[in-house]
């Protein structure tokens, strides 16, 4: 019997802390040490995930982009979705963005919780990035906009210059749709292709992944115990808050305000799917109750639903960059950094883009948050611990982000009378 993924990486946290637990920093097998064991499998998951950034989201994100303005998809119509899209996954990184300044899920007794997590620091990289965030303000977003404009491609996608490579992608795929028909199709097809490859070359990593997370979280537990849990608990609850205020805060808010809906009969009407999204952790899976639910409980038509739910199962989710905006703001809390307005005005800009660029892919937060985190210069080391708590943030977090989209269907349903 096969287990699903999921499965597999719960049990190999559940067996990462019994085997914590038990060793030491000196413990051996055969005469090799467990902490270089540990170091060496969490290591190489980390560098498989490093790997496949770069042709994976400039891939993703000249597919997406292509699709978009195919079709006359661009019109009146898709003016109004994706301007929803936008607006809706802006509102919910803000709201956690909010959040986990408050919270400061990072900071454990007035400290930074890189010890707690064990996560490596190396101090001369570290001064450097609080040399470059310290003192800067809202001035320095234009320098933001000048790294998104990159003199040499090459260079940016060597030097793992993520805004860079994110503003090419998105101007290439935006200039495909403008060219001769025969070699739009065999730039479409070759994208395309590029990207399906790079998403069985991720399902192919992740199928390593309880091995890494076993080694990551082993590690962790072998010098710390159960320490570590205590900020994953506060991140958890984090995620969870900001999730909430979105779902049955903001949007609400801002369906009564765009589109006059009545949240609870929308709601009630969306159960079914929701219950599904949450269980399935899948929004593409869920795509077809979705629309069901929205046609035939929600009462909207099957024009605005056949164009609206499918473009948001590949473009929006609101859930998945609220959840990479907090990630990436824990991690920066952990390592002790002090992120000024410009930085963290970067991440909610790539946390947007990211968001649609890889939102159809597996393991999709995983590969955003290492793109967020190399553009605001910090390690990676942490997404694996991330992990942990990883199964049931994903759970609410596709609720979320099938419920956007449901509420885009019914205000954009609303506003052409359909």
């Amino acid at each position: 019997m096969k287990i699903a993924l999921h499965w597999q990486i719960l049990i190999s946290i559940f067996l990462a802390v019994i085997a914590g637990l038990f060793t030491t920093e000196e413990s051996q097998l055969f005469g090799v040490l467990l902490m270089e064991v540990y170091q060496f499998f969490g290591t190489l998951f980390l560098s498989a995930l490093k790997m496949i950034i770069v042709p994976l989201i400039v891939a993703s994100i000249i597919a997406s982009i292509a699709s978009l303005g195919s079709n006359n998809n661009l019109g009146k119509l898709g003016l109004k979705t994706i301007s929803f899209y936008l607006i809706s996954s802006l509102l919910a990184i803000l709201a956690g963005l909010l959040v986990v300044n408050i919270t400061t899920p990072g900071i454990i007794d007035g400290q930074p919780a890189k010890d707690s997590l064990t996560l490596f620091v190396d101090e001369a990289g570290l001064e450097n990035n609080l040399e470059k965030i310290d003192g800067r303000g809202a001035g320095d977003i234009s320098a933001i906009f000048l790294r998104m404009v990159p003199p040499n491609i090459v260079e940016a996608a060597a030097q793992g210059q993520m805004l860079g490579l994110i503003f090419f992608s998105v101007l290439f795929g935006l200039c495909m749709t403008r060219i001769n028909g025969e070699y739009q199709q065999v730039l479409n097809r070759f994208w395309h292709g590029v990207a399906d490859t790079m998403i069985e070359m991720t399902w192919l990593i992740m199928k390593f992944a309880p091995i890494g997370v076993f080694a990551l979280v082993a590690k962790t537990i072998t010098i710390t115990g159960l320490a570590a849990f205590k900020p994953m608990l506060v991140f958890f609850f984090t995620v969870s808050a900001a999730l909430f205020i979105h779902m049955f805060i903001t949007m609400p808010v801002l369906m009564r305000l765009t589109g006059k809906i009545t949240i609870k009969n929308h709601f009630q009407a969306m159960t079914p799917a929701l219950l599904t999204a949450f269980s399935t952790a899948s929004s593409s899976a869920t795509l077809p109750l979705t629309m069901e639910c929205a046609e035939k409980r929600a009462g909207i038509s099957r024009k605005t639903s056949s164009f609206v739910l499918p473009l948001g199962a590949t473009v929006n989710m609101d859930g998945t960059a609220l959840y990479e905006c907090v990630a990436a703001m824990f991690i920066a809390q952990a390592y002790g950094l002090d992120l000024s307005f410009a930085t963290q005005f970067t991440v909610v800009f790539v946390a947007l883009l990211t968001s649609i660029g890889v939102a159809g892919i597996p393991a999709a937060s995983l590969v955003a948050i290492a793109v967020i985190l190399g553009a605001i210069g910090l390690p990676l080391e942490g997404i694996g611990l991330l992990m942990v708590t990883d199964r049931i943030l994903d759970m609410m977090r596709t609720a979320v982000n099938v419920f956007s989209d449901s509420c885009a269907a019914a205000v954009i349903a609303s506003s052409e009378n359909s």
